[in-house]
């Protein structure tokens, strides 16, 4: 199953790289971690993204929740929250199939932030499965390059 973490840590260097260390030493796979300023200039949140079962999440929140920086690490995973993620998506684009890619675009709350000769690149924020229902219908078209930024949360 994939959790969902939400760290509130002093913004200092090295926090990431000894938070990373962590996971690397218990073997513990991110799936996304997404690291940004706060309201206040000294803390830093992050949302970080597992796959993993349930045991080893309770694992995982006790041993980030030890590391000194950190000042409360959350599983939001079933906290009502706001979870977003940003695609941009460069497609291969004829004249032919250029409209039928904006028109299809737009349905999907696309939004057009590059073209060229034969290529559109498109951005899109949504939740994770919406993302991936958007790459999936868009694939047919020929994607050139993708990039997630992934997983940011906010609880409600």
């Amino acid at each position: 199953m994939q959790y969902v973490l939400s760290a509130l840590m002093e913004n200092r260097p090295g926090v990431l790289r000894r938070l990373s260390g962590l996971f690397g030493r218990r073997g513990y796979n991110i799936d996304s971690i997404v690291a940004s300023a706060t309201e206040k200039e000294e803390l830093t949140r992050m949302t970080i993204t597992i796959d993993c079962d349930e045991y080893l999440i309770d694992q995982v929140v006790k041993q980030v929740s030890k590391l000194q920086e950190i000042i409360e690490v959350e599983n939001v995973t079933e906290v009502p929250c706001i979870r977003r993620q940003l695609l941009l998506i460069k497609l291969r684009a004829t004249l032919e199939n250029r409209m039928e890619i904006l028109e299809l675009a737009g349905a999907l709350n696309a939004r057009l932030v590059d073209i060229t000769a034969d290529s559109v690149t498109l951005e899109a924020t949504a939740e994770d499965d919406t993302i991936s229902t958007i790459v999936e219908i868009l694939e047919p078209y020929g994607v050139i390059s993708l990039m997630k930024t992934g997983t940011v949360a906010l609880k409600k």
